[in-house]
């Protein structure tokens, strides 16, 4: 592939991106509430359809956070973790194997530093996706697509997923569950257990990366 035609498959790509994250904030602006209510007025479906929502989210930029605070609210903090882990993985393998097909032809023929640093990723892939679903300054999306453009293979990348969103996936989940009760107590509860599942990992990696400057 020539030099010109990778950087148009880049442009390209990049104006896919910016064009489905703008029909998401301009079309897509609805709140949980009205997402829980819809979903749940399809019965005994309603959990496999908050699944499918969840496994085409990647598709089209709607905030994960806004479906996983539905689950919660749909729910409840159990079985909306439940669903939300799987629709969240699903969406994630599905953002992978999309960035893998279309950035395919222009990772082939990297050289190296970059090619160092899939080798890398290729390696220890694992690792670095757990670190970073469990870190929640990193956007969950931006995750999928760049592993899929790296050298990570896909069963690591699945497996780190499925295990790194489970302490923020709860978090959500039960934070939208305690609006739910409208009890103060559970709300303030479920605050403060977001707070800790989502800062205790950001503070773990700092103190991790300290010790390795260090060492």
């Amino acid at each position: 592939m020539s030099q010109q035609r990778k950087i148009l498959k880049i442009v390209g790509i990049i104006a896919i991106v910016i064009g489905l994250i703008w029909f998401s904030r301009s079309y897509l602006n609805i709140s949980p509430t009205e997402i829980k209510e819809w979903i749940l007025s399809f019965g005994m479906w309603a959990p496999i359809l908050y699944i499918v929502l969840y496994t085409v989210r990647p598709l089209i930029f709607f905030p994960a956070s806004v479906l996983s605070i539905t689950g919660g609210l749909a729910f409840g903090a159990m079985m909306g973790t439940v669903y939300t882990v799987i629709g969240a993985t699903l969406g994630a393998v599905v953002a992978f194997l999309v960035a893998k097909k279309l950035g395919k032809g222009v990772i082939k023929n990297s050289a190296g530093k970059v090619d160092q640093i899939q080798q890398q990723l290729e390696k220890n892939g694992f690792i670095y996706v757990l670190i970073f679903r469990l870190l929640p300054i990193f956007n969950f999306d931006l995750i999928s697509y760049a592993a899929g453009l790296s050298k990570v293979r896909l069963l690591p990348f699945f497996l780190a997923t499925l295990i790194g969103i489970i302490p923020g996936t709860f978090a959500y989940n039960f934070l939208g569950s305690s609006i739910v009760s409208k009890d103060p107590r559970i709300i303030i509860g479920a605050i403060i257990v977001f707070l800790i599942l989502t800062i205790v990992p950001w503070y773990l990696q700092k103190r991790w990366k300290a010790k390795k400057n260090l060492g």
